[in-house]
């Protein structure tokens, strides 16, 4: 039985600037049905609050509690752990950052910095971290579906170059933790197993929630590849056309 929803935004409700075919529509029916809704992102290049004002600009109507995003989660992280965080993201998500408690230790935190992530930038983060920062990612994603079009290289990439370099092994807070999800399945009030989870990226959407005992549907939308469900074990619970298609298998589920 289907009591709640995890659904990503990027490739599946909106490609850059433009709203799937149908996502609208979709995202009403769920709203018709009671179905509560998580929308959980890895978006690192944009603030919550510019991406709630944008959300709003597409016609979707997101509140701020139902906005998951790796910022906010690493923002709590730094302040519970009391920790002075250094920041390898994109100018556009500092403001997430600003007004936090003096900490005690030093961290780095990396997200997608996209033009930022230069030699210069990455070696003064290989450098804090080898100096012994706490070494915090906001994803891992390997690709995102570009405004243009054509698939880019996401934060993940360059985690794993750090890694690689510093032989450490970084904190993940957004997908695929687990602990990501969790968060926002207790936030709809569900057990894992009453909860599905929709998103386009097989590893980090899909597997990242069916890990914590939801269901997952990968969409044929954003950068779905041919194949990809193939590439996760367990696969996918359903693989969908999109959204619209999602929302139909969820309806017949909900009991």
């Amino acid at each position: 039985m289907i009591k709640g929803v995890l659904l990503d935004l990027g490739g599946v409700v909106y490609v850059g600037d433009t709203v799937l075919s149908g996502a609208p529509d979709a995202l009403d029916r769920l709203k018709s049905a009671g179905l509560p809704v998580r929308f959980i992102t890895n978006t690192t290049r944009r603030s919550r609050r510019v991406l709630l004002a944008d959300l709003a600009s597409l016609g979707i109507d997101v509140a701020p509690e139902e906005l998951f995003m790796p910022a906010i989660a690493a923002r709590d992280y730094l302040a519970a752990h009391r920790l002075n965080p250094h920041l390898l993201v994109h100018p556009n998500l500092v403001e997430d950052f600003v007004d936090l408690p003096p900490g005690d230790e030093e961290a780095m935190v990396v997200g997608d910095a996209g033009d930022g992530f230069t030699y210069d930038a990455m070696n003064a983060a290989f450098r804090m971290l080898s100096a012994g920062a706490a070494f915090i990612a906001l994803a891992t994603n390997r690709t995102f579906k570009d405004a243009d079009g054509g698939i880019s290289l996401d934060a993940g990439p360059f985690v794993a170059a750090l890694e690689f370099a510093t032989g450490r092994t970084a904190t993940v807070l957004g997908k695929p933790s687990p602990d990501f999800f969790r968060q926002a399945t207790a936030s709809l009030g569900c057990a894992a197993d009453e909860t599905v989870m929709v998103g386009d990226d097989a590893e980090c959407d899909v597997a990242g929630a069916m890990a914590t005992g939801a269901a997952g549907i990968l969409v044929r939308t954003g950068k779905y590849a041919a194949g990809a469900e193939a590439t996760v074990s367990p696969p996918p619970t359903a693989v969908l056309d999109d959204l619209p298609a999602a929302v139909d298998w969820i309806l017949a589920h909900r009991r």
